[in-house]
């Protein structure tokens, strides 16, 4: 099991709940609220993910960062994209400065 797999899995598992029953699945009640609720949560759990990491605890660190992905990928999945095309900006961004992608962005 590779960790692109375990991300295809899930993004597999997200579509499933796209038209699921909000009282019985969190990710089709998130679907269900819509995008500001997405953000809404990816904002809190970005929030969480900054006091883990300014406390230091390495564990707490994961579980956040777990969260963040997780709601990440159903943003991405409520905008109906795929985390190849993620994976592929990723490629596209490789052995790239940071200062040179972003600059390439602003043009």
């Amino acid at each position: 099991m590779s960790d692109q797999d375990i991300l295809h899995r899930l993004a597999e598992t997200l579509a499933t709940r796209r038209h699921a029953d909000p009282e019985t699945s969190y990710t089709a009640k998130l679907f269900a609220k819509g995008p500001d609720s997405i953000l809404k949560k990816i904002g809190e759990e970005c929030a969480e993910l900054i006091m883990a990491a300014k406390d230091g605890k390495r564990l707490n660190i994961v579980y956040e960062s777990t969260d963040v992905l997780y709601h990440m990928m159903v943003l991405l999945a409520f905008y109906g994209i795929g985390i190849d095309d993620v994976l592929q900006e990723l490629r596209r961004r490789e052995g790239v400065s940071g200062i040179e992608e972003k600059n390439s962005r602003t043009k």
